[in-house]
């Protein structure tokens, strides 16, 4: 929405304009956020919510590529607040990703003013609130990018745009949640699950028979998978997370925790209202919830059972996950093909071997990668970096592989040439689905398959039209392979999106480093970056 105080807005832009000489030729939007504390019902109890401007999730942001967004958040809260921005890339600009690694968080009754562009960027995505267990309270909303009107599209102009927040939830406050992390306890299990912030049947969507319509799926939620379903209805797939899709129809979709999809919908039977479904995947007790798909003209409530989905049936998923592909022919941000880029062609300069593991460690539950448990210091990695600041962090701090060491805790930075091109591999020893996400980047989702991985299971890979996307599943007993062209110089957040796991230090940062100073391959400090820890006192930089 655009913001009503222009005064300080005009003024803001001039200082952004002298201070970064970047952005000038795209457009900007304006945005003012007030942060608050507000009673929730979701699951008809009375909850402590986390609104923006009022709204429970919050407002959602619109786009189009290129676009600068001026974003002030107020932090009205009682204690310190961040966003941050779930498949946004922050080209050259790690200092406004917004999480604790890269960002000082917002002290209570301040605000703070993010400077992003959705620089060579298409499609649907999120934000959310970072610090502590703040996820489990809101704050969480959509973010669509469109395509510049001179990029074709491959698909006709839907007739309306839906957002879709789903996930899982707790009727727990978020403080009780945190403290039961906090003390070295695992979370029971979710209470529900909601559909925009509305339990079941809360959720409506309006359409008009015979038209298609695009719905923007995001899994927000903080630990399951969900299968998503309408009723008497299929599903074309048309992009995820920025890439546009081979068009395949389903009848539901897998979506894992932090991952989004777009579908179109055309609103094809009799006029009545149907089911929407999320529910549950690889779980003991499947919970569920429904919206209501109302076509306009419908007299017909909802009727009929509600319809059933997979509940734990891996191979089911693995093979729809492989059925995901890149429409090579189709623009994505830009006018030349998704496929002009031949990333199965280019030498792999390095492979890093990711394995997550569960361990009591001074007599509370923590989560590891590479043996590593992650551990926040008192100031922001990237600021620690920026202004030269020893004792924070140690580059190469998680090694590239696993090791057979008991688990540990430490500040885990791993160092990372500007311009390589590496291989991922997460492996998953465990038995759940793990789902893992990487800030600053969209990688190649170039194989997944049971067992153990080897160089032999390169033979597998898809190095044609693997999906490229920023958060990919790793099923139980599995892995998942990722190619990665490191062209985004920054601090960058490797995390699981298992919201527990990931506060219990499943997660670790990618140093993407040059020697190289030049706003080429990096942008300078932002002339408003909040300062704290170590780097409390000090200067950002003169205009």
């Amino acid at each position: 929405m655009m913001c009503k105080g222009w005064s300080f807005w005009q003024g803001y832009v001039v200082l952004f304009a002298l201070a970064v000489v970047v952005k000038a030729e795209s457009p900007y939007r304006f945005f003012d956020w007030n942060v608050t504390y507000g009673d929730i019902f979701p699951l008809g109890v009375r909850q402590q919510g986390i609104l923006i401007n009022g709204q429970f999730p919050g407002p959602d942001i619109y786009s189009v590529t290129n676009d600068n967004l001026i974003i002030n958040v107020q932090n009205n809260l009682d204690e310190p607040f961040l966003l941050s921005w779930n498949g946004l890339q922050q080209r050259r600009n790690s200092y406004e990703d917004g999480v604790y690694g890269t960002t000082c968080p917002i002290p209570p009754g301040k605000n703070f003013t993010y400077i992003l562009q959705v620089k060579d960027q298409i499609g649907s995505f999120f934000y959310f609130p970072s610090l502590a267990f703040h996820k489990a309270a809101g704050g969480f909303g959509g973010i669509r990018v469109l395509s510049r009107p001179r990029i074709p599209v491959p698909f006709t102009d839907p007739a309306g745009d839906f957002t879709l927040l789903i996930g899982d939830w707790f009727k727990n406050d978020h403080r009780q949640l945190k403290a039961m992390l906090d003390g070295g306890h695992k979370l029971p299990f979710p209470d529900g699950i909601l559909i925009n912030g509305h339990g079941p049947n809360g959720a409506s969507f309006t359409v008009e028979q015979g038209k298609t319509y695009r719905f923007r799926i995001s899994n927000v939620g903080l630990q399951n998978s969900l299968n998503f379903r309408i009723q008497g209805h299929k599903m074309k797939l048309v992009e995820v997370e920025g890439t546009h899709t081979v068009q395949t129809i389903y009848e539901s979709l897998d979506v894992h925790v932090g991952q989004s999809y777009s579908v179109l919908v055309t609103m094809d039977q009799a006029a009545q209202d149907f089911y929407i479904v999320a529910s549950t995947r690889f779980t003991d007790n499947i919970l569920s919830t429904t919206a209501t798909l109302h076509y306009s003209n419908s007299n017909k409530a909802v009727s009929g059972p509600i319809p059933a989905g997979p509940t734990d049936q891996i191979d089911w998923s693995l093979n729809q996950a492989r059925s995901i592909r890149t429409n090579l022919t189709a623009s994505g941000p830009r006018p030349n093909p998704q496929g002009s880029y031949h990333y199965g062609l280019i030498n792999i300069t390095r492979t890093i071997k990711l394995v997550s593991s569960a361990a009591q460690v001074n007599g509370k539950q923590r989560y590891a990668v590479n043996s590593v448990s992650f551990v926040p210091t008192d100031t922001p990695l990237k600021l620690a970096d920026y202004f030269k600041i020893g004792g924070v962090f140690r580059v190469g701090s998680i090694p590239d592989n696993p090791t057979r060491q008991n688990m540990y805790l430490d500040t885990s930075v791993m160092g990372a040439d500007y311009r390589a091109f590496v291989e991922i591999v997460f492996e998953n020893h465990e038995n759940i689905v793990q789902t893992w996400h990487i800030d600053g980047y969209a990688f190649w989702v170039v194989g997944m398959n049971g067992g153990v991985w080897t160089p032999d299971s390169r033979e597998e890979y898809n190095l044609r039209d693997a999906v490229s996307r920023s958060t990919t599943q790793v099923y139980p007993k599995s892995w998942t392979a990722i190619y990665m062209a490191l062209d985004n110089v920054g601090m960058w957040n490797v995390r699981s999106e298992f919201w527990a796991r990931q506060y219990l230090g499943q997660q670790f940062y990618l140093r993407v480093y040059t020697p190289v100073n030049s706003l080429r391959d990096e942008y300078l400090i932002p002339k408003n970056a909040l300062l704290c820890g170590r780097a409390q006192g000090r200067s950002t930089r003169p205009l």
